[in-house]
């Protein structure tokens, strides 16, 4: 959906002003947030797929250089990717195949397990939350679609940070918002508004199809079924508490605009610092280049001379051997050869880069030395992680706001499969999220502790359980008592209390 050109055409649409358009043309609700906090996303992105041409202005990726000659040329600056590689190592550290969602109703969990199994969660969210810490935020859409069986079953739709624009928000959480897809047919360009709003109790969903024959302009409003063959125009639902979306950002405050309730990308305060790693690490790459083996021989040696006894042409040096370097010298050791070999700075550049990358893993909440650049490559050091780590503490920070956003999410899915009648919903039910700690915690020496609290009496065993399983308190207390009665049901035989009565 997100390919290469549609991405341009929405940087385009920004930068000519989108926003201001949809205000101009829309009567349904003005967006509290201005084009420049786009651009920084596109930024953020930008930096993430590896290449920023400029930023304020001055040249980022590009670099201009001027020839012997005296042309100016620009060329590509060699880069590490570090915004991509701290990006996924948060995601990695919060969210993977060891986490798991408890919730303490049998049958809900098993309605919400084939949810997320429809939806592929557990594979999908790392990288959707990997885009997360890239743009600065995240927005997961649920809707109901019907399958190929013909079966009604609830859809999760994930959106990044720049296809999402906030309508209104309390307390820091959104509560409207309009999500914007740009696509291509033809030589015509078209973008779909989807407006979420509510309207006294009801909410309302709202479609709106632009075409333009230019991809800088939003156009004139068309048919939904130009393109969009049966989606309704409007569809308002009632006895809704919350918005049909949830939106997941990192555990950052956001010093870009401070009144925003939009969240700002793991590295938007490093950005000075991924430019100093990429230059260190271009110029490490062009010492190989700019350093290698060059002698330096007269021109007259490398010319195409006459062997008066065969007439053949023949020349002292290969002229195609990139190592010679012809120059015409005045003095009387013009004949000789000199070796123009330079030293390497080798051992210089790769100290130069780590010492970058300590300070970058400082700037965006790791340890440093979680990043360790050996000449080949950046390698990642998950294991020095502990509990009283800069790196931990990130993490656990992170996961606070995903957890509540991934309860939000479970809340508005319960919510349509109510109103929808695709599964029954009880009136009250307990959501936990189990992050996998293992990399920082001994999950022995944990329940050792809390065990040892326990039978101390200074702890009841459901709350024991609760913080050695990570389990909602209903369900470590159903676990306690399920467990009782196993135990009671396991009674040892007659023989065994008395003896065979032999």
């Amino acid at each position: 959906m997100f390919n290469s050109l549609i991405a341009w055409g929405r940087a385009v649409l920004r930068k000519m002003g989108l926003i201001k358009e949809i205000n101009a043309i829309s009567d349904i609700r003005p967006i509290p947030i201005n084009d420049s906090f786009y651009e920084a996303i596109d930024t953020w992105l930008a930096l993430y797929k590896g290449h920023l041409a400029k930023y304020d202005n001055e040249p980022f990726h590009e670099v201009e250089f001027t020839t012997i000659e005296g042309g100016e040329q620009t060329r590509r600056m060699h880069t590490l990717g570090m915004p991509k590689i701290a990006s996924k190592e948060m995601a990695s550290l919060i969210f993977n195949e060891k986490c798991s969602i408890n919730i303490d109703d049998e049958d809900l969990a098993e309605n919400l397990g084939n949810v997320f199994e429809y939806n592929n969660f557990y594979k999908r969210f790392q990288n959707d939350l990997e885009y997360m810490f890239a743009s600065g935020g995240l927005v997961a859409k649920a809707h109901v679609e019907v399958d190929r069986t013909g079966e009604k079953q609830i859809k999760i739709s994930f959106v990044t940070a720049d296809c999402f624009m906030p309508l209104s928000y309390s307390n820091d959480e959104i509560l409207e918002g309009v999500f914007l897809n740009i696509s291509r047919k033809g030589d015509k360009w078209y973008t779909l508004l989807e407006w979420h709003t509510w309207e006294g109790n009801e909410y309302v969903i709202r479609n709106e199809l632009f075409e333009s024959g230019n991809a800088g302009q939003l156009g004139v409003k068309v048919p939904l079924d130009t393109l969009y063959e049966g989606l309704k125009a409007t569809a308002s639902i009632e006895n809704l508490s919350r918005p049909l979306f949830s939106y997941f950002k990192p555990n950052i405050a956001n010093n870009i605009d401070l009144q925003s309730p939009l969240g700002i990308s793991l590295f938007a305060n490093a950005i000075d610092t991924i430019k100093l790693i990429d230059t260190a690490f271009d110029s490490y790459h062009r010492e190989f280049l700019l350093g290698k083996k060059r002698i330096m021989v007269p021109a007259t040696a490398i010319r195409a001379v006459t062997d008066p006894e065969t007439g053949e042409m023949r020349r002292y040096f290969d002229a195609s051997d990139e190592a010679y370097e012809a120059f015409s010298f005045d003095s009387i050791d013009a004949q000789k050869i000199y070796d123009n070999s330079v030293e390497l700075r080798v051992e210089e550049h790769i100290k130069a880069i780590q010492s970058l990358l300590d300070i970058y893993a400082m700037q965006i909440g790791f340890s440093p030395g979680i990043f360790s650049f050996d000449g080949q490559g950046v390698k990642t050091a998950t294991e020095v992680v502990s509990e009283n780590s800069k790196t931990f503490q990130t993490k656990n920070s992170h996961e606070t706001v995903i957890e509540e956003g991934i309860k939000n999410l479970i809340a508005s899915i319960c919510e349509l499969a109510k109103l929808e009648k695709v599964f029954t919903v009880p009136e009250k039910y307990d959501v936990s999220i189990d992050f996998d700690d293992s990399i920082a915690e001994d999950r022995d020496a944990n329940a050792n502790y809390y065990l040892k609290i326990m039978n101390n009496g200074l702890m009841p065993k459901y709350m024991a359980l609760m913080r050695i399983l990570k389990v909602p308190e209903d369900q470590a207390k159903r676990i306690i008592q399920e467990a009782k009665d196993e135990a009671a049901t396991e009674l040892p035989d007659v023989d065994q209390m008395y003896g065979d009565g032999a």
